[in-house]
């Protein structure tokens, strides 16, 4: 596994708040770092980010290259239970487990303090992850998020492939399902949604987060940005926002 760490400069004289990124279908460590432009405002405010690649690469599973959203950059961060997948597609205990301890270990970071955020695929993967572990993360946020994927084509597939058709146990990686089970009891989630994505009403569908929101008693931030797409140039446009939201957490 590949990722990426921005350290600020205070990282030189005490350990720093960590906030970490998680990536949308097809991507690896490096879209976040070359088209976002967080590093200026992550230097000002004291921030640590983590960036980790989708999934796997090169295990040479039949079929892991075939398509766009599901395998090789479409882990979805779920821990896959179906073989061939279940030997390495294990996306949730890495980013939940395995890395932070490799971050503790190698850079001058406070793990009491994180946050994490994340954009479609990984929106859906940092909302799902903060639900599930509310102590590890005082903070999350989304752009674009897969609201619910068990309610839509690209979470369908996902989810069969890797978990089998068992409905139930998709709960566990759904957060309109997390909301109804668990709550949250941390800050308002802050999520943006352009209204112009080409993903809107077929597979984001913000609306049902909304909804699990209102009925869960959990405060959301729902910003519908006017006019713009699912394009790094919309997680740009607001990537400071969402900065300035996590650093006043940590």
């Amino acid at each position: 596994m590949r990722f990426g760490v921005f350290l600020p400069p205070q990282a030189e004289a005490r350990p720093v708040p960590l906030l970490y990124w998680l990536s949308g279908l097809t991507c690896t460590e490096e879209n976040f770092i070359v088209k976002a432009g967080a590093q200026r405002v992550a230097a000002e405010l004291g921030l640590a980010l983590v960036v980790p690649d989708t999934s796997p690469r090169g295990l040479k599973i039949p079929g892991e290259d075939e398509s766009y959203d599901f395998g090789t950059g479409a882990g979805f961060y779920v821990d896959a239970t179906r073989a061939p997948w279940s030997r390495g597609y294990r996306m949730y205990s890495y980013v939940a487990v395995e890395l932070p301890k490799l971050i503790e270990a190698s850079f001058p970071v406070d793990v009491k303090r994180a946050g994490i955020f994340g954009h479609s695929m990984g929106g859906h993967g940092a909302l799902t992850i903060a639900l599930k572990n509310p102590d590890q993360y005082k903070s999350v946020s989304a752009f674009s998020p897969i609201s619910s994927p068990m309610r839509c084509p690209w979470g369908e597939k996902a989810l069969t492939g890797y978990l089998g058709t068992d409905r139930a146990v998709w709960r566990e990686y759904d957060a309109t399902a997390l909301l109804e089970d668990r709550g949250w009891k941390g800050p308002a989630l802050l999520v943006d949604q352009g209204t112009d994505d080409q993903f809107l009403e077929s597979q984001l569908k913000p609306g049902l987060l909304e909804e699990a929101c209102r009925r869960a008693g959990v405060p959301l931030e729902l910003r519908l940005q006017a006019g713009y797409d699912h394009s790094y140039f919309f997680i740009a446009s607001f990537i400071e926002d969402h900065l300035r939201f996590h650093a006043r957490h940590l």
